[in-house]
């Protein structure tokens, strides 16, 4: 396996999968088209290896985690972060945050759930934005079961933003929101 900068091989930095899509698509490792497809960037010019986690703050950092595990995730461990150097992260003297670090079931994607003792928490106007707000919107998840998933996000205060749709014979999708006015979109492949 060829090696990168930092001595770790492809298959370390990018995962299996990643590593298998390479190995199987029409372009070498040298990153040179075979065929008619155009150039790819190479190994070596990638700066993003992954998307780590996406962060969201709750009020009631147990609730927030309670909608998630309803949902399929699974909370890998809880935590508080304090110190000079997370002050120096965030910007924000003398911090103080409960951490909730949520896993999908495929192991690929995390959510991190936080709650700050200090500094206050504030609200963003509106604290319910509509969907066309700027910013980030939404959460999308896959599911195998768009109903049920709705049934059992309404006992954690989930509501229907609009209604499910069916879109062609493909999905059948939704938006719900959830803890803190969260947007999370749900999304049943159809067979």
């Amino acid at each position: 396996m060829a090696r990168s900068d930092g001595g770790n091989s492809v298959e370390q930095q990018l995962g299996p999968s990643a590593t298998a899509a390479l190995r199987t698509s029409p372009v070498g490792s040298t990153g040179r088209a075979i065929g008619p497809i155009v150039r790819v960037p190479t190994l070596e010019r990638m700066t993003i290896l992954r998307m780590d986690n996406v962060g969201i703050v709750f009020d009631d950092l147990d609730a927030a985690v309670a909608f998630f595990v309803e949902l399929g995730l699974e909370l890998e461990g809880k935590m508080t972060v304090e110190g000079e150097w997370s002050d120096r992260i965030v910007g924000l003297d003398g911090q103080r945050v409960d951490v909730a670090m949520m896993r999908t079931p495929d192991g690929h994607s995390k959510l991190e759930l936080m709650s700050y003792q200090k500094p206050t928490m504030i609200s963003p106007e509106p604290k319910n934005a509509p969907p066309n707000t700027l910013g980030i919107r939404r959460l999308m998840f896959a599911v195998d079961d768009i109903e049920d998933t709705i049934a059992r996000l309404r006992t954690h205060g989930a509501e229907l933003i609009g209604e499910v749709v069916r879109y062609e014979d493909i999905f059948l999708l939704c938006y719900l929101r959830g803890p803190e006015g969260v947007i999370v979109a749900l999304a049943e492949e159809l067979s």
